[in-house]
């Protein structure tokens, strides 16, 4: 249970925790969650995170997020720690392939809004 005594992160978690605050550090961000958000935008098209806070923090991290670029090198990284999965429909929990029809046609592939690095 994650609100019992014996919760404790697991070893993924804890080494993408150590990758994101690696990352943090590298662009400058004070909250490792604003590079989370930040990836999570530049990865995938059509991404609209839907964000809240309990303080004016988690709010600060939130918008943080927007001016946040990161290269292409530090998304490898990140990925090397744990792999992308896209989800549904493109792929089941375990990351295999969960809907076939999408991969019959080949139609371009839409990229996602990169802010360019100032």
């Amino acid at each position: 249970m994650i609100l019992g005594p014996d919760w404790e992160r697991t070893k993924v978690e804890k080494a993408m925790s150590a990758a994101l605050e690696k990352v943090a550090k590298g662009v400058g961000a004070k909250h490792i969650t604003a590079v989370a958000i930040a990836y999570l935008m530049q990865k995938v098209p059509y991404v609209f995170p839907l964000i809240g806070g309990r303080k004016v923090e988690h709010l600060e991290a939130n918008l943080e997020s927007l001016a946040i670029s990161l290269t292409a090198e530090q998304l490898r990284y990140l990925e090397s720690v744990v792999p992308f999965n896209p989800g549904f429909p493109h792929h089941d929990r375990n990351g295999t392939v969960y809907n076939f029809l999408l991969y019959m046609e080949k139609q371009p592939t839409a990229q996602p809004i990169i802010r360019d690095a100032e």
